[in-house]
């Protein structure tokens, strides 16, 4: 007759519990880490953008992708967007007026930066970054806002805008057209 123990009795179960238990805790701990796009409400900023997009539109831009997010300090937010070569895009970032610093990054798919823009507060349109661009290839790009603010360190509110331009087909007059 051989000798069984129960399971409880073996001396590597109470070790693989409390081990466990820490490696629940520790992944539980880890997904409070992450970064969850929320958006925000500020009249300046939205009076700013609603100025852009009439500005822009006179241009014959047409708003491609926005969000408002809430940012932090130092804290880069990543954005990334689908762009078809030869397209033109307006990429547009608007900084907290507070902020004391405001950088767009962006990099193609290879991860290449291809544009890079600075701007300090105090700067005629400080808080507004814009820039054109128009891709090589179609392909997926990474925008990386960022501002610093010494005066508060969470809850920035940033506007984010991607627009394109709107494709015009030229009217030929064909009466003017001598024969």
């Amino acid at each position: 007759m051989t000798d069984h123990k129960p399971i409880s009795t073996y001396p590597m179960r109470k070790p693989f519990i409390v081990l466990c238990a820490i490696l629940l805790l520790y992944t539980s701990s880890i997904s409070q880490d992450v970064i969850r796009i929320q958006e925000c409400n500020s009249p300046s900023i939205k009076n700013q953008v609603d100025s852009l997009k009439s500005l822009y539109s006179k241009d014959g831009f047409v708003v491609f992708k926005e969000a408002s997010i809430t940012m932090e300090s130092e804290y880069e937010m990543p954005v990334i967007v689908p762009l078809k070569q030869g397209e033109w895009y307006q990429f547009i970032f608007v900084g907290e007026p507070t902020s004391r610093l405001y950088e767009v990054r962006m990099f193609d798919w290879n991860e290449k930066q291809v544009i890079y823009q600075k701007k300090m507060w105090g700067e005629i349109d400080g808080n507004i970054i814009s820039y054109s661009y128009m891709p090589q290839f179609s392909e997926f790009h990474m925008i990386k806002p960022v501002q610093v603010n010494k005066q508060r360190k969470k809850n920035l509110c940033g506007y984010v805008m991607l627009l394109k331009k709107a494709k015009t087909t030229a009217l030929v007059n064909t009466s003017a057209i001598a024969p």
